[in-house]
């Protein structure tokens, strides 16, 4: 494409395209009334309805939770709990020590069974507070 300037007589622009019924017709099937624009981008919600929470990034949990957090759809607590992070090291309900140091924002981890793990523990052990809240986020995780 060549750039030219503003102040250019008609006269040049004639003689340089001899043949200009060439060049507008090109620029009228260019910008013709019939061509179709492109979508638009939007947010699948069937995708997002889709996640295997038993093989999801802490990161991808997270932004998932905070869609719901903002549609209304999660409460605080629920949210709170499932945006902090992990623990280095935590007990499943056998009483066997699990390190957790290797998981990551990216690594992909099996959160509905740890959240699960540690209703577990909490029921056992006799807090309310964490049950309510650990109840809250495994319905959360299992829809």
């Amino acid at each position: 494409m060549e750039i030219t300037s503003l102040r250019f007589s008609p006269n040049l622009s004639f003689r340089k395209y001899s043949d200009n019924s060439q060049f507008n017709n090109t620029l009228t099937e260019t910008f013709s009334a019939s061509a179709t624009a492109p979508s638009t981008f939007g947010i699948e919600e069937a995708a997002a309805a889709g996640l295997d929470f038993s093989a999801i990034s802490a990161a991808e949990l997270r932004s998932h939770a905070r869609q719901n957090f903002d549609n209304g759809t999660l409460d605080q607590d629920t949210y709170a709990a499932i945006s902090e992070p992990l623990p280095m090291r935590t007990i499943d309900p056998s009483g066997n020590i699990l390190d957790l140091s290797d998981v990551t924002d990216a690594t992909s981890f099996n959160f509905r069974d740890y959240y699960k793990d540690q209703l577990q523990i909490a029921m056992s052990i006799g807090d309310p507070e964490t049950v309510k809240t650990l109840k809250s986020v495994v319905s959360f995780l299992d829809v």
